[in-house]
């Protein structure tokens, strides 16, 4: 063996590379421990010089890809910004998704690239059998760069079609709407197209907020009460086969609409699937004739324009002659009553006797400032205009009849505005489908005084104690509202002999109004539960009551106990005066809600 020789007096030393420049050490014998660890460096020198060689090979084939421009297998490409998508989602004031965008994948043809269009074909409908064969051969032909095939590809399907590795077949990235609740808020929250388009709802008034800005946008809707409403109101248009039903929930100090439901109602993920009397939104787009409700506004205006007082009575034993008709109530008391006892029993003749007094000049200016008299802003595209005479056309007739609802036709959100204006103190309140972070500064002009306010008040509480809504009362929580019982009109605009909309709107607690609740049935029928009766006092109000009971301790609300509700109660009812209060008697086992109706025969 050759040696190695050094210059100088230390040799440097040699190169630790056993078998080339010294012998090989002899080694003990392994342990297992020794053998284990021996092994698993063989194996990862083995994984690591593969990797190497799979390194090289994708760097060469790119290399050469990028001189020779061949062009690339078509591969799924992610949708940019990690999965981000285009449109903001849409919430709750809770935080819960309505309303959200999820990245997808979709399948189109590039026809130039495309070998065999008749082979492509058949492949494809291998695996996508729903496309239709006609078009699918149009596509791959027609010389464009990209024909779509299929939208939002299921992970299997794009599986199973990449699979097939047909060149000219791409897939570019996509995204879709999907709505997580579904019916649930289909009416508010609406829905879009293919392409992400608002088309109805919140989806389509606020279609460049979602677009523009990716913060999710905070409703007024809260989830948890648009639940319980929907679950009342259903449950009472099965029960009482009505046609349809509607409802609202709104906090009176801010105007957030917490709950609107329509029914029927329909998957906003489908709208194609549903009829237009589905998507038809009966809260805002439909316009109705909302009965006795009117009669807040009727004495609201009688009181506070100083031409009735609370105390005045009026001759309700006979029916008023209007031309060839009668204004009557559903059943004469037989004696005269004053103001109290007409809203408490709801009379027809009272309260047209009471309009008498101001007249129609005065009647419809207060109408104009509850927001009665012109289409009402709200943030939903589907609104109705009213159906209400001009100025020029209030004659006697309407001023007589509309001081119960009748021959007026408004939507809810109207009714529920002009409802909480009055017992706001008179403040008006402005609706909104968006969350406020904070109450609206009050308007300084009032519609009507505050001792006004208190006195509807008062007897929209007695309503509920000893009139028409006892059904509505829930013990705790000082319910107030007033029923309405209004006739249906046809196709030929003739009043139906027994078609009906019952509704009843109640406020609680009626000392400080905080929420309100509206609901109405379109159509119903009466039962043996019912005795037959389907007014609104029977078949609206308990669903209101099964509202507040759920609702009232769930927004932090709650019930007074027994000694506090009777100081309360004496409180409410202290702007009517003990003679007043006093002369209305609380009939233990009678419910006027089967003697309401308020039409003209």
């Amino acid at each position: 063996m050759t040696k190695w020789r050094f210059s100088g007096s230390s040799p440097t030393p040699q190169p630790n590379l056993p078998g080339l420049f010294s012998p090989p050490k002899r080694r003990r014998l392994a342990t297992p421990r020794e053998q284990a660890l021996d092994l698993a460096r063989a194996r990862l020198s083995i994984v690591v010089l593969l990797f190497a060689v799979a390194w090289v090979m994708v760097g060469g084939r790119l290399t050469y890809l990028t001189l020779s421009g061949e062009p690339e297998t078509p591969v799924a490409r992610a949708p940019s910004g990690s999965g981000a998508t285009s449109r903001a989602d849409i919430t709750d004031r809770n935080g819960t998704v309505l309303a959200t965008s999820l990245p997808t994948i979709s399948l189109c043809a590039d026809s130039r690239a495309i070998i065999n269009p008749d082979e492509a074909a058949k492949q494809l409908l291998s695996v996508l059998p729903d496309l239709n064969p006609q078009k699918l051969n149009e596509d791959l032909r027609n010389g464009k760069h990209c024909s779509i095939l299929r939208r939002h590809l299921s992970p299997r399907q794009y599986y199973e079609v990449n699979k097939l590795g047909i060149a000219g077949i791409e897939f570019r990235p996509d995204e879709r709407r999907i709505y997580p609740v579904g019916n649930l808020t289909s009416h508010v929250v609406g829905y879009s197209d293919v392409d992400d388009n608002g088309l109805a709802g919140i989806e389509k008034s606020m279609d460049t907020r979602l677009t523009e800005n990716p913060e999710p946008l905070a409703l007024a809707l809260d989830l948890r009460v648009q639940s319980i409403l929907r679950q009342e109101i259903a449950t009472a248009m099965n029960d009482f086969h009505a046609e349809a039903a509607a409802g609202l929930v709104m906090d009176i100090s801010t105007g957030e609409i917490l709950s609107m439901v329509s029914l029927p109602d329909f998957d906003p993920g489908h709208p194609g699937n549903a009829t237009d009397d589905q998507r038809f939104n009966r809260d805002t787009l439909g316009v109705y004739e909302m009965g006795s409700t009117f009669k807040i506004f009727n004495t609201a205006l009688a009181l506070d324009s100083g031409t009735v007082h609370i105390t005045d009575t009026f001759d309700t034993t006979h029916p008023i002659e209007i031309g060839h008709h009668a204004i009557k109530d559903f059943e004469k008391e037989g004696r005269n009553l004053n103001v109290a006892e007409i809203f408490t029993h709801s009379s027809n003749i009272g309260s047209a006797h009471m309009a008498q007094r101001f007249g129609g000049v005065k009647q419809r200016a207060f109408f104009a400032r509850l927001g009665l008299a012109e289409k009402t802003s709200l943030e939903l595209p589907e609104i109705g205009a009213p159906l209400i005479p001009s100025a020029r056309d209030w004659g006697e007739t309407t001023t007589l009849t509309a001081a119960f609802g009748h021959g007026i036709a408004v939507n809810a959100v109207q009714l529920v505005r002009a409802v909480a204006t009055i017992v706001n103190d008179g403040h008006p309140v402005h609706p909104t489908m968006l969350k406020r972070n904070e109450a609206p500064e009050q308007d300084v002009d009032t519609v009507v005084s505050p001792h006004t306010s208190a006195m509807v008040r008062a007897l929209m509480r007695l309503v509920v104690t000893r009139g028409t809504a006892k059904k509505a009362d829930v013990e705790g929580y000082m319910v107030g509202g007033k029923t309405g019982t209004a006739d249906k009109l046809n196709a030929n605009h003739k009043y139906e002999g027994n078609g009906r909309r019952s509704s009843f709107i109640g406020l609680f607690p009626i000392n400080a109004p905080k929420y309100l609740v509206f609901a109405m049935l379109d159509d119903p029928k009466g039962n043996a539960k019912t005795y037959g009766f389907a007014t609104a006092g029977w078949v609206v109000a308990p669903s209101v009551n099964n509202v507040v009971s759920q609702i009232g301790p769930l927004l932090g609300m709650a019930p007074l106990s027994k000694d506090m509700n009777e100081a309360t109660e004496r409180q409410v009812l202290k702007p009517l005066g003990a003679e007043i209060v006093d002369g209305i008697p609380v009939e233990e086992g009678s419910n006027y809600a089967s003697v309401e109706s308020d039409s003209v025969q």
